[in-house]
C-alpha cells in the first residue's frame, strides 16, 4: 500500500528516504556485519555515528563553540525536573510563562524543586492566545525563564524570542530544525525527538556551559548536565539506534537546503492550510492569528457530529491521525518536516471536498 500521509502530533512521520537508508542498513551497517542496533555504544562505529550526528546538529544550527548538546534518554518530560535541578544554582525561584498544557505539566514539576512564578497565562483565554508581553510578571530574582515556544494542542507559537534578562530556557520539541533559530539567545534548549528529529526515545539538551556544575543536592547523576557532558551523554547505554536514525535526519535536513528551506517550505505548508480554513465557513480555527502554528494547526467543523465521518473518510483517503488531542476535541493537523507539500494539498483538497458534500 502507499504511505499514508500522517498528521500525528507525535511520534510523526519520518522522511521516506531516511526510513529507506535505515532499512538499506538494518542488517549490516557499511560494511560492520551487524546492525546499529547490536553496536557497542563505545565501539568505534558508534562512537563515529554519535560524533557526526552532532556535529551535522551544530552546523545546522550554528551551535555556538561554548554550548554543549546532549542526546539523553527520558523525553522532554524528564527535562522538566532536570532543568531546575540543574539551573537554580543556588536561588529559589523560576519564571515560567503558562500558554497550555505543556506548559502547565513544565511549571507542575518545577514545583517540586523551587518557587514557581508564573509570568502571565493564557489560560483564560482557553490557550488561544499569547498575554502581551507588557503583562508579564517577571521576578529579576529568578534563575531561569522558562517557556514553551509551540503548543501543540492548542496550536499556539510564539514566533520572536522574548527579551528577557535571565537566562531563558525553552521547550522546542515541536518545532526545532523548523527553521532558523539563534541559539546565543537561549541558556538552554531542549527537544523530544519524535516530531522533528526521529524516533521516540531521544532528547536533545542544548546548554550554555556556564550554566553547568551547580546542581541541587541530591539530583541524580543521571539528571546532572555536567555528569552528562563529561560522559559524552554516555553515562549509560543511550538509544543509540533513535540517535542513528536522528543523524540521518539531520543530513536529509541538510540535504534540503538547511533551516532556511526548512523554514520557508514549512511556512508555506502552514499558510495554505489556514487560508483553506479561513475561505470556509464550514470549518474553524480557534487561535489568534497573530499566535498560530506553524506545526500543529487545529479546527473545528460547523457540524461536530460530522467528525467521525470526516475522520473515516480522510483515512480512507490516505490522511490519517488527524483527530484532535482529546482534551479539546476537534481536528489537528501536525505538519511537522516530513510531511510534504504534497501533503498539506492532500489535505486541503479533501476538505474542500467534504465541505461541498457535507455542507
Amino acid at each position: 500500500m502507499p504511505r499514508a500521509y500522517n498528521f500525528s502530533a507525535g511520534p510523526a512521520m519520518l522522511p521516506e528516504t531516511v526510513l529507506e537508508q535505515a532499512k538499506t542498513e538494518l542488517l549490516d551497517w557499511r560494511g560492520a556485519g551487524m546492525s546499529v542496533m547490536e553496536m557497542s555504544h563505545r565501539g568505534k562505529e558508534f562512537v563515529s555515528i554519535a560524533e557526526q550526528a552532532e556535529a551535522d546538529l551544530r552546523e545546522l544550527l550554528m551551535i555556538p563553540k561554548d554550548y554543549k548538546v546532549l542526546f539523553l534518554q527520558g523525553g522532554a518530560t524528564s527535562q522538566f525536573a532536570m532543568i531546575p535541578m540543574n539551573l537554580l544554582r543556588g536561588k529559589m525561584k523560576a519564571d515560567y510563562l503558562n500558554t497550555g498544557i505543556w506548559s502547565e505539566k513544565a511549571i507542575a514539576e518545577a514545583k517540586h524543586y523551587c518557587q514557581v512564578n508564573v509570568v502571565a497565562t493564557g489560560k483564560d483565554k482557553k490557550f488561544t492566545t499569547v498575554p502581551e508581553r507588557n503583562s508579564w510578571n517577571c521576578d529579576i530574582d529568578a534563575a531561569y525563564f522558562h517557556y514553551t515556544p509551540n503548543e501543540t494542542i492548542n496550536g499556539v507559537e510564539i514566533h520572536a524570542v522574548p527579551d528577557i534578562s535571565v537566562p531563558i530556557v525553552a521547550d522546542m520539541s515541536s518545532t526545532i530544525l523548523s527553521r532558523p533559530i539563534d541559539v546565543s539567545k537561549f541558556g538552554l534548549i531542549y527537544a523530544g525527538a519524535q516530531k522533528n528529529i526521529g524516533p521516540a526515545g531521544l532528547t536533545i539538551v542544548i546548554v550554555r556551559e556556564d550554566l553547568l556544575g551547580n546542581t541541587i543536592l541530591s539530583t541524580p547523576t543521571m539528571f546532572d548536565y555536567k555528569a552528562q557532558v563529561e560522559a559524552e551523554s554516555m553515562l549509560n547505554t543511550p538509544p543509540t539506534y533513535a540517535w542513528y536514525i536522528a543523524g540521518l535526519v539531520f543530513k536529509w535536513v541538510k540535504a534540503q537546503g538547511g533551516l532556511i528551506a526548512m523554514g520557508e517550505r514549512n511556512q508555506r505548508k502552514a499558510e495554505k492550510l489556514y487560508q483553506a480554513i479561513d475561505n470556509s465557513s464550514f470549518y474553524a480555527n480557534p487561535v489568534d492569528p497573530t499566535y498560530r502554528s506553524w506545526m500543529n494547526v487545529p479546527f473545528t467543523l460547523a457540524n461536530p457530529d460530522l467528525e467521525k465521518t470526516f475522520l473515516s473518510e480522510a483515512k480512507d483517503a490516505g490522511l490519517v491521525t488527524l483527530a484532535g488531542h482529546r482534551s479539546v476535541g476537534g481536528m489537528r493537523a501536525s505538519i511537522y518536516n516530513a510531511m510534504p507539500e504534497q501533503g498539506v494539498a492532500a489535505l486541503v483538497d479533501f476538505m474542500k471536498d467534504f465541505e461541498k458534500r457535507k455542507a
